[in-house]
């Protein structure tokens, strides 16, 4: 059984040994993945529809747990980077993040009967509090497991192989937790139109999940293997240690590609996705589909899956994102002539074309997305030519500090301009349609501010962060050559590059290769190259492995 599923999603090395720890690895992905899609779908909706609180409110819920998320990542980067144990650096913090989650997650869907109609800042403030508790136990779990990879990994298309079976397992978490939601909604009777009354299912949601995402944290605390790292070198810490190892992860010119470009991949998907659901009630007038929607949009990305590893494995980890991401263009540019459905032949063409674009955007946006966690693991080896340490949670969290950081002031964006421009939502509109039993109208202003958010906004980002993806250097060979030069300096003390490979580090580092450390100690008499074996591998890449 094993060989068969190995061979379907197009795995390659031994089951038992190779395979196996990435599915291991991945169990963790079904939190990661299937929490934060949950979220995405219901949470702002849930603020602002059952508990009542103004859009602006719900925004300044997200945008400060966001923050708070985004300056907690730096701290736990630098607790693991200087955790020694025989257990490695990562592992154990999976075990001291679930009791968070599962506390956090709870209260997350349940407003303890506050009403933002009554007492909006009680409620505001107390999301505000219970999204940070979940933000931190989110910062304890992932930030350790992503670090973990690179170690996990070290080879170029195995990182590849080891994301790819996580983005699997992120499904696998998305797409429970999503058909959790809509039988708990639909048997409480909230399917169709969410509101005030709603409160009793998410609270269940809430609960099941938690349980559910946690164990799935534990399977890969109980199975993953991870090296030791008793034997790691810590430096005294202070806040000039602090700030020097952040300036440091941005010397580095990959880094800086990866960064721009996923900031701007962000932007994309967060405006889009903090509005989608807005789009989709009160643009189109199509939320009793919402469930169907969101369905299709899941299979859409589930179906890129296939294109987008054939793709990277076959011509490199850009590959996918150059040539699906036009689609995620072309699904985001519907919103643009998206129209209100009332009936009759015109409402069946919108709401054909409704689910066009929820087909083409997750199917692009999954390129993109695809590109940028698999080129993530192998900046830390950039990392390393230029440091001489293996540094995965400074680097990791460096970028999710910022990139979480413009997320929150994103969200906030999304509500402000929403509101800004006039969209009514909550008791409001529910009230209005119960008893003239008319469709609320908003306003031409209001529809205009949707559009801006889920259309003109993620189009601009999302061409933005093609264009920077086509400067992206690095390659296979490029990676490869930087780790059996980082490997023969560990073994011997220093290397010696001929020109052009020297040539590649100064381009995929941007420093020149004499202040690196992979450039410094090498001015002894004995030559120490990088030897190419029969099988046109580098040969210190092929003992150590």
């Amino acid at each position: 059984m094993g060989e068969k599923i190995k061979k379907a999603i197009g795995l390659k090395g031994d089951f038992k040994t190779t395979v196996m720890p990435m599915i291991n690895y991945s169990f963790a992905n079904i939190f990661l993945g299937g929490a934060g899609y949950i979220i995405s779908m219901y949470f702002t909706i849930f603020l602002t529809d059952v508990v009542n609180i103004s859009l602006r409110q719900a925004s300044i819920v997200v945008m400060i747990a966001t923050i708070w998320d985004a300056v907690t990542d730096p701290v736990m980067g630098i607790i693991t980077d200087r955790t020694r144990s025989k257990y490695g650096k990562h592992r154990r913090y999976l075990l001291v993040g679930i009791p968070f989650l599962l506390i956090s997650y709870t209260l997350l869907w349940n407003s303890f009967g506050l009403n933002g109609a009554e007492n909006s800042k009680a409620a505001m403030i107390y999301f505000v509090l219970v999204y940070m508790l979940y933000k931190t136990a989110y910062t304890i779990i992932s930030v350790p497991h992503t670090a973990m990879l690179p170690e996990l990994a070290p080879e170029y298309d195995l990182r590849t192989q080891y994301n790819s079976v996580g983005y699997l397992f992120n499904s696998a978490g998305m797409v429970p937790a999503f058909g959790l939601a809509v039988l708990v909604l639909a048997l409480f009777g909230s399917n169709d139109n969410i509101t005030s009354a709603s409160r009793s299912p998410f609270l269940v949601i809430g609960i099941v999940l938690s349980v559910f995402f946690a164990v799935s944290v534990f399977i890969t605390f109980k199975t993953t293997k991870e090296p030791s790292s008793l034997g790691n070198h810590v430096e005294p810490l202070d806040i000039k240690y602090i700030i020097r190892e952040y300036v440091l992860v941005f010397k580095n010119k990959s880094f800086r590609q990866y960064f721009f470009m996923s900031v701007a991949y962000q932007f994309a998907t967060g405006f889009y996705n903090n509005s989608k659901v807005y789009y989709i009630k009160y643009l189109a007038n199509q939320y009793s589909k919402y469930a169907l929607f969101n369905a299709v949009a899941g299979v859409a990305e589930a179906a890129a899956f296939p294109l987008n590893y054939e793709l990277t494995i076959k011509f490199g980890k850009k590959k996918c994102g150059n040539i699906v991401t036009p689609l995620m263009v072309a699904g985001l540019a519907i919103g643009l002539f998206m129209q209100q459905s009332n009936g009759g032949t015109a409402s069946t063409i919108w709401v054909v074309l409704m689910m066009l674009s929820m087909i083409l955007y997750p199917f692009g946006m999954s390129g993109l997305g695809f590109v940028s966690t698999n080129i993530f693991p192998d900046i830390t080896d950039v990392d390393e030519l230029i440091t001489g340490r293996r540094r995965e949670g400074v680097i990791a969290t460096f970028s999710t500090l910022i990139k979480k950081s413009i997320s929150g002031v994103m969200a906030a964006m999304v509500g402000f301009t929403l509101q800004g421009f006039g969209l009514v939502t909550g008791d409001t509109v529910s009230q209005y349609e119960a008893e003239t039993g008319l469709l609320f109208a908003q306003s031409s202003n209001a529809i205009w501010g949707v559009r801006i958010c889920v259309a003109v906004i993620p189009i601009v980002a999302a061409i933005i962060s093609l264009i920077l993806l086509k400067n992206f250097r690095m390659t296979k060979k490029d990676h490869e050559m930087i780790r059996a030069a980082i490997a023969v300096k560990r073994k011997y003390g220093s290397v010696t590059l001929n020109e052009e490979q020297i040539k590649v580090c100064e381009a995929i580092a941007g420093q020149k290769f004499e202040k690196t450390w992979l450039g410094q100690g090498n001015d002894s008499d004995e030559e120490h190259t990088l030897e190419i074996n029969e099988n046109g591998e580098f040969a210190v890449l092929a003992e150590k492995e």
